[in-house]
């Protein structure tokens, strides 16, 4: 199953969940290929935020993001991350833990590449 047909809504219309274990973080699922774990998403770290309690990540797909608004801290490169960046990480490359002082969105694409 692919992901559906979507043509422009309020982001807002898609439920917030909360995402993981962490406090304070939470996902608007706005695609999704459950079989193959694809998805496109807003996720959204409230005012404190702190992702430690997961630890370094690493997935076994691309993943692109677009810093919407807000910043976030990479614990690890202790670099500050602002509204505007992108980044696109491939299948492997280790990033985070994330720290949000003072909040944060950003819209990410996760997919599988033919040939990584």
């Amino acid at each position: 199953m692919a992901k559906p047909e979507l043509e422009f809504v309020d982001y807002k219309k898609f439920e917030r969940k909360p995402f993981t274990k962490v406090e304070g973080l939470f996902e608007r699922v706005i695609a999704a290929d459950p079989e193959s774990g694809v998805a496109t998403r807003i996720l959204e770290f409230a005012p404190g935020t702190d992702t430690t309690p997961n630890g370094v990540q690493i997935h076994d797909f691309w993943e692109e993001l677009y810093v919407i608004e807000g910043s976030l801290i990479d614990l690890e490169l202790n670099e500050e991350f602002t509204a505007g960046m992108v980044a696109c990480r491939p299948p492997g490359m280790k990033h985070g833990p994330w720290k949000s002082p003072n909040g944060c969105k950003t819209f990410e694409v996760r997919y599988y590449s033919k040939g990584q």
